[in-house]
C-alpha cells in the first residue's frame, strides 16, 4: 500500500523522454579484491570524511523514491564493505513495505555473502547479483588479485539456502575466460541461477591494456550457437541485459553490450556514488553535486529541484570505445566510484 503521508515530487523525464525509475548507489569505493579490468592494485581510496552518512544516503535515496524510482540497487566497490550496511538496507527496506518501491538489491563480488546473505533476506531483498569471472581458482586469483574463490562460492551457496535469487555476473576476458564461458553458463544454470556476460568497459586507468582484454559479445554469442540453441526472450530486470534462453540448460543467459550494440536510447538509469555525486551517465564526466546540496537545506525540495536539474542534463549516450588508437579510458574514474 502507498504510503500517501510522502511529498509527491516530479517524475524524472530527461529531454529524450526517458523516464529514469532506475538508481544504483555506491557506498563505498572500497574494495577487497583488485578485479584487473576494474582497478588499479595499489588503489587510493576516497578519505572516509568525503563519504555521506548512512542516514545522508537514506535521505537521498528516498527523494529519488519520492521521485519515480521503482528499482534501487546498491553496489560498490564492495557494498558489503561499507560500515554498518544493513543499517542503511534495512532503512530503505521500509520504502518496499509502503509499496513505493518494488525492488531493493545489490551486486556483490560474494566475499561476505557468508555473514550477510540472510539478514538481506530478511529485510526485502529478493535477488542479487554476484561477479564471478571464472571457476578456476588459480584464474580467479590472478583476475580478483586478492580474492579467494572457495570464499565466493561458499558465500553463493549461503544466498541460496536464504532464498535469494541470484544472478551471475562475469566479465568477458579475451585470452582468459572465453573457453570457459560454455562450461560456466552450464554450471551456474544447474544451480537455478541466470547468467549474465558484460563486456569489458574503457573505465579508469588499470594496469592492464583493455585492448588486450575486450572479448565482443557477437562473438561470443557465435560461438555460443555452435552448441546450444539460443532463442532471444522478452524477459526484463529492469538493466540493461538483453536476456536469451538457452534451450540445452532450461536457464536464462543475458548479454550487457555496452561497445557492440549500446543501450543508450532506452538508459532508465542514473548513479549515485557514496560522496553524492550523481553520474547522470555511466560513459560521461558531467555530473552534478548532490552532497552540497544535501548539507546546505533540510528542504527535501530544494534536493528534487537540484536533481531535476541534473536529469535534464543526461546526455543521449555514452562515447565508450575499445581499440588501438583508443587506448587511454573513455572516462577517468574507476568502476569502483559507480558501481558499473
Amino acid at each position: 500500500m502507498q504510503n500517501t503521508n510522502m511529498p509527491i515530487f516530479d517524475a524524472m523525464v530527461d529531454n529524450f523522454n526517458r523516464q529514469i525509475s532506475y538508481l544504483r548507489v555506491s557506498v563505498t569505493d572500497r574494495c577487497d579484491f583488485r578485479c584487473t579490468y576494474c582497478m588499479s592494485e595499489n588503489m587510493t581510496f576516497l578519505p572516509r570524511k568525503d563519504l555521506l552518512s548512512l542516514e545522508e544516503l537514506a535521505r537521498l535515496c528516498s527523494v529519488f523514491i519520492q521521485k519515480g524510482v521503482k528499482k534501487l540497487r546498491l553496489t560498490g566497490g564492495e557494498p558489503l564493505m561499507r560500515k554498518n550496511i544493513m543499517q542503511l538496507v534495512e532503512t530503505l527496506s521500509a520504502h518496499l513495505e509502503t509499496g513505493a518501491l518494488e525492488e531493493l538489491t545489490l551486486t556483490t563480488n560474494g566475499s561476505q555473502l557468508h555473514r550477510f546473505a540472510q539478514p538481506l533476506a530478511d529485510f526485502g531483498v529478493k535477488r542479487i547479483n554476484v561477479s564471478l569471472d571464472t571457476l578456476n581458482a588459480d584464474k580467479f586469483a590472478k583476475v580478483t588479485r586478492w580474492g579467494k574463490l572457495e570464499q565466493v562460492l561458499d558465500g553463493i551457496a549461503h544466498a541460496l539456502n536464504a532464498g535469494l535469487k541470484v544472478k551471475i555476473n562475469a566479465v568477458a576476458l579475451k585470452n582468459f575466460n572465453e573457453h570457459e564461458i560454455p562450461a560456466m553458463m552450464q554450471w551456474v544454470h544447474e544451480r537455478g541461477m541466470d547468467f549474465t556476460l558484460i563486456e569489458t568497459m574503457p573505465l579508469g586507468e588499470v594496469d592492464e591494456d583493455r585492448t588486450d582484454q575486450y572479448l565482443p559479445l557477437s562473438q561470443v554469442r557465435k560461438q555460443l550457437e555452435e552448441k546450444f540453441t539460443l532463442e532471444e526472450i522478452s524477459y526484463k530486470t529492469g538493466g540493461p541485459a538483453r536476456y536469451l534462453k538457452v534451450h540445452e540448460t532450461g536457464g536464462r543467459l543475458g548479454l550487457i553490450t555496452p561497445l557492440t550494440h549500446n543501450f543508450c536510447e532506452s538508459c532508465n538509469r542514473v548513479r549515485l556514488t557514496c560522496t553524492g555525486t550523481l553520474f547522470m551517465c555511466l560513459g560521461q564526466e558531467d555530473a552534478a553535486d548532490l552532497r552540497a546540496v544535501l548539507r546546505s537545506s533540510d528542504d527535501d525540495h530544494v534536493l528534487s529541484q537540484a536533481i531535476d536539474a541534473a536529469i535534464m542534463r543526461k546526455p543521449e549516450g555514452h562515447d565508450f570505445i575499445i581499440d588501438r588508437q583508443h587506448k587511454r579510458p573513455a572516462v577517468s574514474r574507476h568502476m569502483s566510484m559507480t558501481g558499473g
